[in-house]
């Protein structure tokens, strides 16, 4: 018959199991917890603290498709703007060039300079037209931005059509000197003056140079034609480069009123 004392080791080494088993699952709880604690804190910052990534990456396939949608309606609106940008620029300068033509119309039957809108801050001098590609357009006084925004500006300090030295237009290249890619040397270009007279110019080359090394001088001898815009001609964005037309005066195939014109000028 076992007495008390015998019982007591194996009682004690009873309650020892049992206490190192509440201890270990005490002791799982509580890492558990701190994990779960860590994961809470760093779970924003990265997904690898997560044991499987079952939720981040629940999380992630829920958010991918509103983000694309999202990112999807800006880059459509984006483009939308774009599109709608380029057909305001073209439809204003197409309507623009009507306006002009009514004025130039009048400034050469009155001999006066005439504003296409009472707003301008410019007015018509001269039409140039390439007789080859059947392309035209009205040029204004000056080469500000307002000007530019409706039709080739013909430089100050530059001289008049027909007379000594060179005489130079600028444009966008997308709207009213978008034809300037398509002439060839030899063609003629005629530059009609707010008093009626037409001048053509033949074509003799074109070049791509900075728009602060262009080597234009408006002083130079001879009678030149100079049509400047941006390049490339394609594209989108500004830059330092322009493309510019180079031309000489043709006298032998000048029309308008000849009474107006000093031939002895031109030599």
């Amino acid at each position: 018959m076992s007495t008390g004392i015998d019982q007591m080791p194996v009682f004690w080494m009873r309650r020892s199991r049992r206490a190192r088993k509440a201890f270990e699952a005490f002791r799982h709880r509580m890492t558990r917890v701190e994990q779960n604690e860590i994961r809470t804190a760093v779970g924003p910052l990265s997904l690898s603290g997560r044991k499987s990534g079952e939720g981040s990456e629940a999380e992630t396939r829920k958010a991918s498709p509103k983000l694309f949608l999202v990112l999807s309606f800006l880059c459509a609106l984006l483009g939308i703007g774009l599109l709608g940008e380029g057909l305001w620029i073209k439809a204003k300068a197409g309507v623009a060039q009507i306006l002009l033509d009514r004025a130039f119309a009048e400034s050469v039957a009155t001999g006066k300079p005439v504003k296409p809108w009472s707003w301008a801050d410019t007015w018509p001098v001269a039409r140039i037209a390439v007789p080859r590609l059947q392309a035209s357009a009205i040029a204004l006084a000056g080469g500000s931005g307002q000007a530019l925004a409706f039709g080739p500006g013909h430089l100050a300090q530059t001289p008049k059509p027909g007379e000594r030295g060179t005489t130079v237009y600028a444009a966008h290249r997308d709207t009213h000197f978008r034809f300037l890619g398509d002439l060839k040397v030899g063609d003629e270009i005629k530059v009609t003056r707010d008093d009626g007279i037409t001048f053509t110019y033949e074509m003799t080359g074109a070049e791509i140079v900075r728009w602060d090394q262009s080597k234009i001088d408006a002083g130079a001898s001879g009678y030149n034609l100079a049509l400047a815009t941006c390049w490339p001609l394609d594209g989108q964005l500004g830059g330092p480069l322009r493309y510019v037309v180079r031309a000489q005066l043709k006298p032998s195939a000048m029309f308008g009123d000849s009474k107006k014109i000093v031939r002895a000028k031109l030599y």
